[in-house]
């Protein structure tokens, strides 16, 4: 049974629609990270999931209970925020133990003056402190239980952060771009830090972010998000590889995909050579072909593949990004290679451009995948001097 269900979740603000009958299951201890561009309606999905919002349609189910009608503090549910959301006149120490004060402690034990002299606090208290010190501990910040926000880090405010989140042991955990405050170096390492400690909480959480390297390398399943439309859901591998849309394909990859513009006749497609047979019947007319970069190769001599020229190269240490445009179509096509292919190409050289057709994906005009059946025209592998 699915510990989160979401079905047929749609919002919209003045008339314009934010989400679009969404619908997601999550298994118990499943990290699923929501990936799209801004605007496509990720934190509005999250913000509706923790109670801070309503949606106009659908239902939120977890552990089997309908929590549409259930107010945010009474949902068990824990968000971290971008801005992390710590009140700076607080420790890091009393930010910790603020969910455990509002769950554990009456209105009038909280109470600044008379709190304090009401039976029964000081052993509650004491039992807060307790459990603070012990997250502490986990997330190795209990050096910093004394300090303000002010006086730490961006990475030290986030590890706060999580640890408030995880100490009131939550159902369902909520993140909401929580790394994207930090500089390139530590968002690496806290990538694998969440991901640990989503594995010793055990329990569901949603990863809200438009970065397709943490969803890709942190999710057992990413949701792709585009104008509200949740358009699949799969493993990292399928995201990648086997994407059913183009607006997926388009989105998940870097560099981006090429997304070429061919011809579909008589349940065939012909594109400079290469010949794709297709599963299921599709009306004449325009298709686009896609071809991740790392299935392009060039031929610095041209004697082979679809005349083209290097428009620019781009080095980035262990590959090097060639962007290519086709003479005959004019179309731009971007090649990734091994800097030993690259050596002896510069920017302005004529070459052919030599496209996997095993590698292709077709897409019909509504955006949907078109499955191949058979594959001809192999390409002819290219001598790099």
């Amino acid at each position: 049974m699915s510990v989160l269900s979401l079905r047929g979740l749609s919002k919209a603000f003045a008339g314009n629609a934010v989400l679009n009958g969404v619908s997601l299951d999550a298994e118990p201890g499943e990290f699923i990270a929501l990936v799209g561009p801004s605007g496509c309606g990720k934190s509005t999905l999250l913000r509706i999931l923790a109670g801070l919002d309503h949606a106009d349609a659908g239902e939120i189910m977890v552990g089997g209970k309908d929590m549409s009608n259930i107010a945010a503090a009474n949902r068990n549910i824990a968000m971290v925020f971008q801005s992390y959301a710590l009140y700076p006149h607080l420790t890091a120490g009393q930010n910790i133990a603020v969910p455990l004060a509002m769950k554990r402690l009456s209105l009038t034990q909280r109470l600044p003056l008379i709190g304090a002299w009401l039976p029964g606090q000081g052993e509650i208290r004491a039992g807060i402190a307790r459990d603070v010190r012990e997250m502490a501990a986990l997330l190795k910040i209990d050096h910093l239980l004394d300090r303000k926000p002010g006086q730490m880090s961006g990475g030290q405010r986030q590890r706060v952060a999580l640890a408030r989140a995880m100490v009131r042991h939550p159902s369902i955990f909520l993140m909401d771009e929580p790394l994207s405050n930090l500089d390139a170096n530590l968002r690496v390492h806290a990538r694998g830090e969440i991901v640990e400690l989503h594995r010793r909480a055990g329990v569901p959480t949603l990863y809200v972010t438009h970065d397709q390297a943490e969803a890709l390398s942190m999710a057992d399943r990413v949701a792709v998000m585009i104008g509200g439309h949740l358009l699949q859901l799969a493993t990292p591998e399928t995201i990648y590889n086997d994407p059913t849309h183009i607006e997926v394909a388009r989105f998940v990859g870097q560099p981006r995909i090429n997304i070429l513009q061919a011809i579909a006749e008589n349940g065939r497609v012909d594109f400079e050579g290469m010949r794709l047979a297709l599963l299921e019947k599709v009306a004449n007319g325009p298709i686009s072909l896609g071809i991740r970069p790392e299935f392009v190769k060039l031929s610095p001599s041209g004697r082979s593949g679809v005349a083209g020229r290097i428009e620019r190269l781009e080095f980035l240490g262990s590959e090097v990004i060639a962007h290519c445009r086709l003479d005959i179509s004019g179309d731009s096509v971007i090649a990734k290679l091994a800097p030993q292919e690259a050596k002896d190409l510069i920017g302005g050289m004529p070459v052919g451009i030599l496209l996997a057709p095993e590698q292709a994906m077709v897409f019909g005009t509504e955006g949907r995948r078109l499955r191949i059946a058979e594959v001809a025209g192999a390409r002819q592998e290219p001598a790099y001097v």
